[in-house]
């Protein structure tokens, strides 16, 4: 039986830009992707798509989040295009992260951006990403409550900046990792920031979203929840900025 459901709404964008894939490999390992494309076009659209495809069999086949993250990571960005500083703008990229489940062995997740893991356990949530964004880099203080722009990304695929590039102007790597052991019972959440932020702003808990019904209703019930939220929170003439909301959740076993 498939332990895992995925779920989108198109928002108040013209193309539908985020995707999510999942590959599973002869010995069990299965890889769950997620990639928000950065804009909105038919282009970014197809190619998000190919390339989620792309990282999840890769992720899958090599057992581990980072090492599949991070090589695909570099194949695009020594495209000779992306290493262009005037061509790499028109280029399609994404936020991407990505989730190994190997049986017998700890979770691993790799990020790229804004996209998120968390892990609903018992009844509590574990966030396993930390975003690479303007908010990270320059957290809310009490002279500046608001922080860097959370919408403005300092990593992602398709970049052409290094670890060391990065780190330098933003004090973090272009992609980082995180381990967790799995428990009986725990559910893994891909979530793109158009799914997650409306739930976050409005102080929704993601365990009451996600965490008790079966797997599909539980995920389209979260975009859809996502989407209305945010239009509720803009004016009329605001809602074709609502972003398009993507989450995949998946029951993990030992």
């Amino acid at each position: 039986m498939r332990n895992y459901a995925s779920a989108q709404n198109i928002g108040g964008r013209s193309t539908q830009c985020d995707a999510t894939a999942v590959r599973t490999a002869p010995d069990g390992t299965r890889a769950y992707a997620l990639l928000d494309g950065i804009g909105s076009s038919s282009e970014i659209r197809d190619w998000t798509r190919q390339t989620a495809a792309r990282l999840a069999a890769r992720a899958a086949r090599r057992g581990d989040a980072e090492t599949a993250l991070r090589s695909l990571y570099d194949e695009l960005a020594a495209d000779p295009d992306r290493q262009d500083i005037y061509l790499r703008r028109y280029m399609p990229c994404a936020a991407a992260v990505v989730a190994v489940a190997v049986p017998g062995r700890p979770l691993t997740v790799a990020w790229a951006g804004d996209s998120r893991a968390y892990l609903l356990r018992r009844g509590i949530v574990q966030r396993l990403t930390n975003d690479h964004n303007l908010r990270r880099v320059y957290p809310p203080t009490a002279t500046f409550p608001d922080g860097g722009n959370r919408n403005v990304i300092t990593s992602f695929l398709g970049s052409a900046f290094t670890d060391e590039e990065t780190r330098s102007r933003f004090n973090h790597p272009a992609i980082e990792s995180a381990t967790e052991p799995v428990v009986d019972g725990d559910r893994l959440v891909l979530a793109s920031d158009g799914a997650y932020e409306p739930h976050e702003e409005a102080g929704h808990d993601l365990v009451v979203e996600l965490g008790y019904e079966p797997l599909a209703p539980a995920v389209a019930g979260f975009v859809d929840l996502a989407v209305r939220t945010a239009r509720t929170a803009r004016p009329e003439d605001e809602h074709h900025f609502v972003d398009n909301a993507t989450a995949l959740v998946a029951d993990l076993t030992l």
